[in-house]
């Protein structure tokens, strides 16, 4: 069972999310909170495996709270975003939010997405992952870059449908290989290239061109 926690200063989008996610078989909503200071406390509280959160919200907004939630280790988060709020998303992967999803996504997506977060993927919306890139990787090059060459043939295709957005279980189908196989690539493009994390893994993949805006 997945615990989760919903943040959201809006009660109806709030309660409306809780309700979908409590007719899943095998998630739980442990708890909701309406701003950023109360979503720390539920999540210190309850100990869920994924805070759900709003950005902008009173006292403290969601970038803030996400920051203290994972600092602490209290919970991975999954932020949700529309498209103006751009400069927050950038914000929300510096305080180390584990996925991104558009607010007007379908119900079993959002649903998918706390599953694929609690399991440890970094999950980014195909669209946020674009317009990240566009507002944010501005010096890329199309050509061979050096970074790279430390990386296998097979962890050069693992960067690329980083690139794309793809969780771990749709690289593997991809790529037919196994999921454990594709955490080990994976764990090995960031470590030998010094990434923190899959979002600066798609935006270095941008950058040095191995995924273009067109694709």
């Amino acid at each position: 069972m997945t615990r989760v926690v919903v943040a959201d200063d809006q009660e109806m989008v709030r309660d409306g999310l809780a309700a979908i996610l409590d007719t899943e078989p095998d998630i739980e909503v442990v708890g909701t909170a309406a701003d950023g200071e109360a979503a720390v406390e539920v999540a210190r509280r309850e100990l869920p495996d994924v805070v759900v959160m709003d950005v902008r919200m009173p006292a403290m907004d969601g970038i803030e709270a996400t920051g203290l939630i994972t600092d602490a280790g209290l919970a991975r988060v999954l932020v949700l975003t529309t498209f103006d709020l751009d400069e927050y998303v950038y914000q929300a992967v510096r305080a180390g939010a584990s996925g991104f999803l558009l607010k007007d996504a379908p119900r079993q997506r959002l649903a998918d997405a706390i599953r694929s977060v609690a399991r440890g993927d970094m999950l980014v919306d195909p669209v946020v992952t674009r317009r990240l890139v566009e507002r944010f990787a501005v010096s890329r090059s199309r050509g061979t870059d050096s970074r790279l060459d430390i990386l296998t043939a097979r962890e050069r295709d693992v960067l690329v449908e980083i690139g794309r957005g793809l969780s771990n279980g749709e690289i593997a189908a991809r790529l037919y290989v196994g999921e454990a196989t594709v955490k080990t690539h994976v764990s090995a493009v960031l470590r030998k290239l010094d990434l923190r994390d899959r979002v600066q893994a798609v935006i270095l993949a941008y950058e040095t061109g191995l995924v273009s805006q067109d694709e």
